[in-house]
């Protein structure tokens, strides 16, 4: 069974990089620009992981998270950023995301964490 990977990231060239990345590893992305774009993608029937960048123009990645969490409390969600910092980590996991990823970070790395959820 191929997992699928929704990843939101409002930067053409970042998204394109993670997609190319999980299709070579056999998953299926999903591409999204934006919360608004994602959105409809987090439903219940979601089987799959969420990759989200934090810093986005208007709803970010913790609000993405939170709508996450409202519609499946197990929706595995990983949040990206490339301006990180050990508060943020620590905010991300303790708002619920099941990891948290700095930009830019190996594949290996990448995929170990997607393993996971």
């Amino acid at each position: 069974m191929t997992v699928k990977v929704l990843v939101v990231d409002d930067d053409a060239a970042v998204r394109d990089a993670l997609c190319q990345t999980l299709e070579l590893a056999d998953l299926e992305p999903i591409p999204a620009g934006s919360f608004v774009v994602a959105k409809d993608s987090i439903t219940e029937s979601f089987a799959g992981v969420i990759l989200s960048d934090i810093r986005m123009p208007g709803r970010d990645g913790f609000h993405l998270l939170a709508h996450a969490h409202k519609v499946d409390a197990d929706l595995p969600v990983i949040l990206l950023t490339g301006e990180g910092d050990i508060p943020m980590a620590v905010s991300a996991i303790g708002r619920g995301a099941f990891g948290f990823l700095e930009k830019p970070c190996a594949s290996t790395e990448l995929l170990g964490v997607l393993e996971q959820g």
